[in-house]
């Protein structure tokens, strides 16, 4: 037997002790992980990881898309209020260069006792920019003076009505995955919004006053 002394400690280590194997073998309930063990949990949690990314990232960019339709469907809402109200015609522009809605109305400039075009910009309505990759997929309004619908008109614009009316319109918005389509009711100005393309939706038929 050989005694080993150190600074702090003493400690005896006998020949038997490695011959019979008692520190060869750990009991079982201290064995850990072993490396494969640890690397397959990394892998793992990694995986679902990137399916819980996939998925959020995936809801969020319909939850812009979805976003910007609600704008246009409020915006075309406030057109149509500001319209009666005012007994003067509102027109709900369409910003395609810059992919964003925006009101504009008619107002009395005093000094220079003309009607000027302004933009409305209040505590209800503002200028709206899309962004974030939401862009106008199929812009189709119907001019005033035909029935034929359009989607080349140069006049990006829906007007509103004293009388409550617009032009009839499908918008639809998207970012190449997500669509929404807004529908503009002629007869009564009522907007409402679709998780459908234009296409769809024009082939269905829409009813705006039911609730």
């Amino acid at each position: 037997m050989k005694t080993y002394i150190t600074t702090n400690f003493v400690y005896h280590t006998s020949y038997a002790a490695f011959s019979d194997g008692a520190l060869a073998k750990r009991p079982e309930n201290e064995r850990g992980f072993t490396i494969v063990e640890m690397l397959l949990v990394v892998a793992v949690v990694s995986l679902v990881a990137g399916l819980g990314g996939g998925v959020y990232v995936g809801t969020y960019k319909r939850m812009l898309v979805e976003k910007a339709a609600r704008d246009m469907v409020l915006t075309a809402k406030y057109a149509r209020i500001i319209a009666v109200e005012k007994q003067q015609p509102c027109e709900m522009r369409l910003d395609v260069t810059n992919n964003g809605v925006s009101l504009v109305t008619n107002q009395w400039d005093e000094q220079s006792e003309q009607t000027e075009q302004i933009v409305v910009r209040d505590l209800y309505c503002r200028p709206v920019e899309f962004g974030n990759g939401v862009v106008f997929e199929d812009i189709r309004i119907m001019p005033i003076d035909t029935d034929a619908a359009t989607a080349t008109d140069e006049r990006q614009g829906i007007i509103f009505s004293p009388k409550g009316t617009a032009q009839s319109a499908i918008i639809q918005v998207g970012d190449g995955r997500n669509h929404y389509t807004v529908c503009v009711s002629a007869a009564t100005g009522r907007a409402k919004m679709f998780y459908d393309t234009a296409e769809n939706v024009a082939l269905k038929t829409i009813d705006l006053d039911a609730k």
